[in-house]
């Protein structure tokens, strides 16, 4: 039986959509994947989880629940180093602009994980 859990921990999510030609995912993923494992490691990141559309090919999302806020985000996070050559890399793949909006809970009563 599942284990429920209804503690509020994220204090802000970012949601990501990005947009590649079919034949670019599995180049896309291959240099994603070195950031998302740094990501993932620090410690402010409590989860990070990456999809797919299984309706339009090369249409990925991903969305990074943090214990800090947007502002700390902005200011500390996304101009760490790493992000440099990653943005060089994986921008010119795109073929539609990056989708990403930060959001915050709505609080504990609407906050579930089943592990």
């Amino acid at each position: 039986m599942a284990k429920q859990v209804s503690t509020l921990s994220a204090v802000s999510s970012l949601q990501v959509t990005i947009y590649l030609a079919p034949e670019n995912v599995e180049k896309f993923l291959a240099v994603f994947k070195t950031v998302f494992d740094v990501v993932s490691a620090e410690p402010e990141c409590l989860s990070f989880e990456v999809y797919k559309s299984p309706t339009e090919p090369g249409k990925l999302s991903w969305v990074e629940n943090w214990s800090k806020p947007k502002e700390w985000f902005m200011e500390h996070q996304i101009t760490k180093a790493y992000y440099k050559e990653y943005l060089e890399t994986t921008e010119p793949m795109f073929i539609k602009p990056r989708e990403a909006c930060f959001l915050e809970p709505v609080g504990p009563e609407f906050f579930v994980v089943k592990i």
